[in-house]
């Protein structure tokens, strides 16, 4: 397992692309803590969540940065190298 993180090179300029969990919205489910996809985008709910979304998009689209979308929040999250960016 790396030490640092070996994925900053797929990180973007990216916006959200939905005020809540995408998929969640489309359910019309709830969420606990919403994560957005450093390379795309996507906004999905957390592992707290019952849905899990935010790590769904990671294993379908190999996508590996998320970053927090909490208010206050900064923090970034590598799934691949299973440490903080």
């Amino acid at each position: 397992m790396a030490s640092v993180c070996t994925h900053l090179d797929q990180i973007n300029d990216v916006s959200p692309r939905t005020d809540g969990c995408e998929e969640c919205l489309r359910m019309g489910d709830t969420w606990v803590h919403l994560r957005m996809c450093l390379t795309c985008g996507h906004v999905g709910c957390c592992d707290s969540s019952k849905n899990k979304h935010a790590t769904a998009h990671w294993h379908s689209t190999d996508h590996p940065v998320v970053a927090s979308a909490q208010p206050g929040e900064s923090w970034r999250w590598c799934f691949v190298d299973d440490l903080f960016a």
